[in-house]
């Protein structure tokens, strides 16, 4: 029986399953939340762990960065694992993420095709590199707002930071990214003319402060060739700055 699924103690702790049936869960990563355990400290929340102690045996499919919110499948047996395994293996999944980059990009949809392979110096760190792993990233320009762009990724390959590093790369980097950008949170008062604190503030608070990268659609065939197209809403914090962000957009921007 496939259904929708809700469970409160693991929606308060930032997990909210998307989909559920007999074989695979699709699961929406809230930010700053691991998706499987960290080899040096296991005392860190990850979603592998949360999934572990509702379902018991649990089996990791494909990973998304700590920072990066979305869609996470998982499998709930080794048949199911090896499958969606060898969709991701195979380039037989639509990956569609969403994230705001700096800058307005020259040509509004295009393709990186750059090698990625670890940083020689520092570690858990990629860069591009003639023999690193091929990765292919198809982009779309949803919305221009002049200093933030509103951007479609599709990802031909799954390449660790890829998304991230193939921005930095065209000189765009993905916003809030402390590793391949400046890192700097989004202040409303840095685009807003005429921004004021509100009353009983002292400081400003960001008006997003982590990475602004979302996995927001998954679309593949299932063992018995049933189509899925699974999406996770936009979270919160990017939908506020994409508002603002349409809201104050210069009048030079075309829209």
């Amino acid at each position: 029986m496939i259904h929708q699924n809700s469970i409160n103690p693991m929606e308060l702790r930032g997990v909210s399953i998307i989909f559920e049936n007999e074989d695979f869960i699709a699961v929406n990563k809230s930010a700053g939340m691991l998706t499987i355990p960290d080899r040096h400290d296991e005392t860190q929340l990850s979603l592998y762990k949360i999934l572990s102690q509702q379902y018991g045996k649990i089996f990791i499919v494909h990973r998304l960065d700590r920072d990066t919110s979305g869609l996470v499948l998982f499998a709930k047996n080794e048949v199911t694992h090896k499958y969606l395994s060898q969709l991701f293996e195979k380039r037989n999944i639509e990956k569609i993420y969403l994230g705001i980059v700096k800058g307005s990009l020259p040509d509004k949809t295009g393709t990186i095709n750059e090698p990625i392979a670890e940083h020689p110096v520092h570690k858990g760190v990629m860069a591009i590199h003639k023999k690193g792993k091929p990765s292919l990233t198809e982009y779309k320009v949803l919305e221009d707002y002049g200093i933030y762009s509103a951007v479609q990724f599709n990802i031909q390959s799954g390449r660790t930071h890829q998304i991230r590093v193939h921005m930095k790369y065209a000189g765009h980097p993905i916003a809030c990214d402390a590793v391949y950008g400046d890192g700097k949170p989004i202040l409303l008062s840095s685009f807003k003319k005429k921004y004021k604190l509100s009353k009983g503030e002292e400081e400003e608070r960001p008006i997003l402060n982590r990475l602004a990268l979302h996995s927001y659609r998954l679309n593949f065939k299932d063992a018995n060739n049933n189509l899925h197209t699974l999406e996770a809403p936009v979270p919160k914090d990017i939908k506020a700055l994409l508002q603002q962000l349409k809201k104050n957009r210069s009048p030079a921007v075309l829209k």
